[in-house]
């Protein structure tokens, strides 16, 4: 069994007069450990696959299991509960609290688990130390760079050591040089931590550093060759 399977999903919005099918039946394996990209013009329903794998969105119609557990069957409460330890979610623009210093926003998806202080206290250590900020865990967001920021939300991503993470446009908002220090810092997490990602990207080169590649066309995946240089949406 993979760890994220997705079956028969569809999900549609309605604007106007119009109603618009940005997924349409689809299926999806994630196997443990896989680093996945997903590209596709805008509107085509991206962000809204990663809503529906993390509980934020529903489904209109099929199913959608992540390490056995049917997130698609969860109650609102449970769906919570099941996110908060399963789920991590890397956001383009950060989300960081700025009157919280970096280390309080990375420890703040553990005050949702039943972990004793020093269980959180290494949690966090441990998410900053991979991300290589343990010497700004005292900073504010507003004394940190573009590329820290995201580091920070990296290692709040990470901290509940979730069976897997997703990243919207992890560095849509990145200067070149920066985002390839976090593209690099992606993939280090992939490999040595071993850690599923799914990733939304609009950059071809971005999504070139997975191990697959998917396209999302017309509601429906497509596969990439990764030996095939992708042209940018």
């Amino acid at each position: 069994m993979a760890l994220v399977e997705l079956r028969n999903v569809c999900k549609s919005f309605t604007k106007g007069d119009q109603t618009i099918t940005p997924l349409d039946h689809v299926d999806l394996d994630i196997e443990a450990g896989e680093f996945v990209s997903l590209m596709g013009p805008s509107g085509t329903g991206k962000s809204t696959l990663l809503n529906l794998i993390s509980g934020i969105d529903r489904v209109d119609e099929g199913s959608i299991s992540v390490g056995g557990v049917g997130v698609t069957e969860l109650s609102r409460g449970k769906l919570a509960d099941w996110r908060a330890r399963n789920l991590g979610y890397i956001f383009q623009t950060h989300n960081l609290i700025p009157v919280l210093t970096t280390y309080e926003n990375v420890e703040l998806p553990t005050l949702l688990l039943r972990l004793s202080s020093a269980q959180r206290r290494q949690r966090v250590e441990l998410a900053l130390e991979a991300v290589g900020l343990t010497d700004r865990s005292n900073h504010y967001p507003s004394q940190l760079s573009g590329g820290q920021e995201q580091r920070v939300g990296i290692a709040r991503a990470i901290v509940a050591h979730p069976q897997v993470v997703v990243a919207d446009e992890p560095t849509g908002s990145l200067d070149t040089k920066t985002s390839e220090q976090i593209q690099v810092l992606l993939q280090r997490l992939n490999q040595e931590l071993d850690i599923t990602l799914l990733m939304v990207t609009h950059d071809a080169e971005v999504a070139a550093i997975a191990s697959r590649r998917l396209l999302l066309d017309e509601g429906k995946f497509v596969e990439q060759n990764v030996d095939t240089p992708l042209k940018k949406s």
